[in-house]
Parts: C-alpha cells; structure tokens; sequence
C-alpha cells in the first residue's frame, strides 16, 4: 500500500508465552507459526493452534492469497492488469465514475460512516494532503541532509479537495467517483486493519478458529488460545520509548484479549528528521501538520477496522476529547502514551493489563 516501509512492528504478539500443545481426550492441537511480507509492503506474522502442520501451512496460504488481492485492490501506487483499484478511482477524478470491486465499495461506505462517527479526524480523502508529505518524506530520507517541511501554502491549497462528501460511491452499480479533479483517496489509515479483518472472517469460516494474525501490527486474536492452559491470548504493546527490538524488556504494557483486535498509531513509525524533529505520517487535519498529542495510542475493539480507524482519530485528538469518543463506543477501550511518557488507560482497558493484574490463564 505505502511505499515506505513501516519502522516498526508496534503491537508485539507474545510468542515466548504460546505453550506448545494441547492433548485433548479427542484431538491433539500444536502450536505453529509462520510470515510473509508481500502484501502492504509489511510483514504479516500468523500463529495458531491446528491437528497438522500441513493443515495450519494450508490455512495461511489461503490467507496469504487473500491479502494479495487486498494489497492489489486498496493499492494507490500501482495498476494491475484487469483490476480497477484505488488508484484507478484516483486516475480517473473528476471525470467519470468507476466500476470496482464490491471489496473497494464496502471499504470506502464503511469509510465515510466512521469518519462521520469520529468527526472527521480520519479523512480518507486526505489524499491530495497526504501524498505531498509522502514525497517530502520520501525525498527527506533519501536525502536527510537537505530534508524539507512541504510548504504551508501548498499544504492548503491541496487540502481544498479534501471533502469527504466528493467521494460518491454508488451501491448499486458498484461504482466509485471523485468528484474534483485534484481529488484522491488515500486509505492508509483503515486498509490493512480492514484487510485483516476480512481475512480473519473468511478463514474463521474455513475452521481456523484459534489463532493470531498480526498485519503490521494490526493484530486479530481468533477465540482462545488451545494449549490447555489459557484463556486468553497474551499481545504485548511496544514502548515508543525503546527499540522496536521485539524484546519483552521493550514491552509496555501486555493485555489479554480474545476475539478482539488491538492496533496502534504512534508517531515512532514512519517518520523523517527536519531540523533534528522528526515528522511522522499521521496529520491533523486541521493543521495539515504531524499530530504532537502523543506519542503513541492503542485501541482495542473486537473490529480490526474500527480498531485500526479508531487509533488514527484518536491519536489526533486532544486528551479529554479523544478519551470521550472511545468512551461513547461499547466494547471499545484505549491506551494513552503521553509526551512525557505517561500513560492513560480507559477502565476497561485496566481489566485486561498484565500491570493492574489480569492474565490468560483459565480460572478455577
């Protein structure tokens, strides 16, 4: 999707904690675990618990596969032959409508309903904005000696073709059109958390019921973990204050989840140096600059979606504000990591932290 890089995986599955097996009196279950890095240019990690190798190597081909196509349609780089894609609806703005993928439809209409629920602080037709920073980012790390801010007034000038209500989508006919010319769609902020979400739906249909798919740090947990001694799975938080090192010493925090989703943003990521500050990717779209409110904030909701929607807005948001809207959302909780380094938790969150006391394993 993005062709820099992430730095970092930021939401760490808890590998060391995983036991090996569970022996039941009808079934035994193993623990595997494997990756690929070919789709939105990140690394996707799956661990899980099947009869067989061969049964757990053939559920995360077929995952495999699915991102692919995802990759492909919520791409807005590259073309495909015989694939009208993101780009495609980004080629063609202001001129005609056009016929995509019911995947690209129901991406874009679950899009625009929350934006609309979090009060536009993710904008996926913040692409004009968006791909300036990107080119400034990209040419600052290329040359981090003559590394620039875009200018102000190019920043604005773009942001004039940011309304959401420009992007018309047509149910029926299955079609997407930007209706200004300058206009396009950039859905960085939701396409991998959506894509895993997916994912984890179809293969949850094809009985790999227990299990972990991490997206770049998106991470959906599929029911519980079957190794006879926990209930819930373990995924741990990367302090954006350490090294992206996936050591336990680096964790933050550790919560316990199942069926769930847990996504961070933090601005430790993507980011280039200007003047020795670092400006990551995640803009406020009303100052049109990197959001400076935290460093980094992690949303828990059973959607890796709405997970992944929600951690964007929220991390642009101001504390007392942000807090409120994860509060007016059942069954969706929240971690703060302040500039200072301090840390805010909603009450449910609390429940599920390691450090107030909570654990995976079964009670009596």
């Amino acid at each position: 999707m993005r062709k820099i890089v992430s730095v970092g995986i930021i939401v760490i599955i808890v590998i060391s904690l995983l036991a090996g097996c569970q022996i039941s009196e009808e079934k035994t279950y193993n623990k595997y675990s494997d990756s690929f890095f070919d789709t939105f240019d990140t690394l996707v990690q799956v661990v899980g618990y099947t009869e067989t190798e061969e049964q757990f190597n053939s559920y995360v081909e077929k995952m495999k596969s699915r991102f692919q196509q995802l990759h492909k349609l919520y791409d807005i780089y590259n073309n495909y032959e015989g694939i009208n894609n993101v780009k495609t609806i980004n080629d063609n703005a202001g001129i005609k409508p056009v016929k995509v993928d019911k995947e690209i439809v129901d991406l874009i209409v679950f899009a625009k309903d929350w934006y609309s629920r979090t009060g536009g602080q993710t904008n996926i037709a913040m692409g004009s904005v968006l791909r300036i920073w990107h080119d400034y980012r990209q040419e600052g790390e290329y040359d981090p000696e003559n590394a620039k801010l875009p200018p102000m007034e190019e920043l604005i000038a773009a942001s004039k073709y940011t309304d959401i209500d420009d992007v018309v989508v047509d149910i029926e006919k299955s079609t997407v059109y930007l209706a200004e010319k300058n206009m396009s769609l950039d859905v960085g902020s939701i396409a991998k958390g959506y894509a895993v979400e997916v994912v984890a739906k179809e293969i949850m249909e094809e009985g790999f019921t227990s299990g972990i798919i991490s997206g770049g740090g998106n991470v959906r947990v599929l029911d519980k973990p079957l190794d006879g001694v926990r209930e819930r799975w373990g995924i741990g938080i990367q302090n954006p204050n350490k090294s992206i090192v996936s050591d336990e010493d680096n964790i933050l925090e550790t919560i316990f989840i199942n069926n769930a989703s847990v996504v961070t943003s933090g601005d430790y990521q993507r980011y280039y140096i200007v003047d020795e500050k670092p400006m990551h990717h995640l803009i406020d779209p009303k100052t049109l600059m990197p959001g400076e409110y935290y460093r980094a904030v992690t949303v828990v909701a059973e959607d890796s979606g709405v997970a992944d929607f929600l951690s964007t807005a929220v991390f642009l948001m101001p504390y007392e504000e942000s807090r409120n809207l994860v509060n007016s959302f059942d069954d969706v909780e929240a971690i703060w990591v302040m500039q200072d380094g301090t840390v805010e938790a909603t009450d449910g969150m609390k429940k599920i932290m390691k450090s107030q006391g909570a654990t995976g394993a079964k009670t009596e």
